[in-house]
């Protein structure tokens, strides 16, 4: 419960990330709330500077933005990823940062599984020809153009074993693969559960990345990476836009260091003219959604039920989901 009588002033920078027909349940105290479909970067400050509490999906906050914010108690992420809020300042001025978690266990582990039986069947690659005329040109009942693999017997391996990394070795071990979880990079102590870093690139034939972008995971795959990889795996990336470096990635595509590519995030969002992914956009081995891998219907509900019961958990002096030194009350 707030100690004031005046309305907390909350403020949700980017609704149009999460659907129209996405309910937003109603906060349990005294509250003046400002929607903002969007924010661009240069209305971020005059936006949040008399706000108590701040609601971004994507749009970013700056330290600068930040300092000038003289009443913000708490930043509440419509999201698991906080690498859009400077948490340094917020620790700085006093700011608790909470997120939302374990919404996408099935959709994002779902969605890994369409790019994966996608790329192994050149799903996609078929489609396109049947649409060119190519089997009407062969003559007969069926065309081989592309590679047909099955998953059972592969080798599945898996980067970050959150929730997400977990629910995705679940499905795979239904299917028959054998599921490697890594280690972090550079790290050969972690115990029997993990197999390192390397030994997953050497080993693998599917990989799927599902840790959170921090500057330990930045370029996590590059140039040397896709070297290692002697199976010519296919690699998912459903995570965050940043894990892979994208021009190392249209290299390894193109020069068969890999069989294929399916990816649902990447480093600017939307894809810029300027991103090398454009470049492969039509290879029949590359799959790029826009950033649609959490985005079911009833993930996107269970995120938006947890975002609000956040807030109200941490006004009333209950928080959770806190990713900093939480505050002990609310207001």
């Amino acid at each position: 419960m707030t100690s004031s009588s005046s309305p907390l002033r909350v403020v949700f920078l980017d609704r149009s990330t999460i659907p129209p027909n996405t309910r937003l349940k109603s906060l349990p105290f005294s509250n003046k709330f400002e929607v903002f479909e969007s924010t661009k970067p240069e209305e971020v400050r005059e936006r949040v500077c008399d706000a108590d509490i701040v609601i971004t999906n994507k749009v970013k906050l700056s330290a600068d933005v930040i300092a000038h914010a003289k009443r913000l108690k708490l930043v509440a992420i419509a999201a698991t990823g906080a690498d859009n809020v400077d948490m340094n300042a917020c620790d700085a001025m006093g700011i608790s940062v909470c997120n939302v978690r374990n919404y996408a266990v099935h959709t994002v582990p779902e969605h890994t599984f369409a790019l994966i039986f996608a790329l192994r069947r050149s799903l996609t690659a078929y489609r396109s020809a049947v649409q060119a005329g190519r089997w009407k040109a062969s003559g007969q009942f069926c065309f081989f153009d592309y590679p047909i693999k099955d998953l059972t017997g592969s080798t599945l391996g898996i980067v970050g074993d959150g929730a997400l990394g977990k629910a995705t070795a679940e499905i795979g071990g239904a299917l028959g693969l054998k599921v490697l979880f890594s280690s972090f990079k550079g790290r050969n102590d972690m115990g029997m559960l993990y197999t390192p870093f390397d030994r997953v690139l050497e080993e693998s034939d599917i990989i799927t990345l599902h840790c959170p972008l921090n500057d330990q995971t930045r370029d996590l795959i590059g140039d040397a990476e896709f070297a290692r990889m002697k199976r010519r795996p296919i690699l998912i990336n459903t995570a965050r836009g940043g894990l892979v470096n994208e021009a190392a990635l249209v290299r390894a595509l193109k020069d068969g260091s890999i069989s294929g590519a399916g990816f649902d995030v990447a480093t600017e969002e939307p894809l810029p003219e300027a991103n090398p992914l454009n470049e492969i956009l039509d290879h029949p081995a590359f799959i790029l959604t826009p950033h649609v891998a959490w985005a079911s219907e009833e993930a996107i509900q269970a995120l938006a039920d947890q975002l609000m019961e956040n807030i109200g958990a941490y006004v009333a002096g209950q928080p959770r989901n806190v990713l900093n030194a939480p505050r002990t009350t609310g207001w």
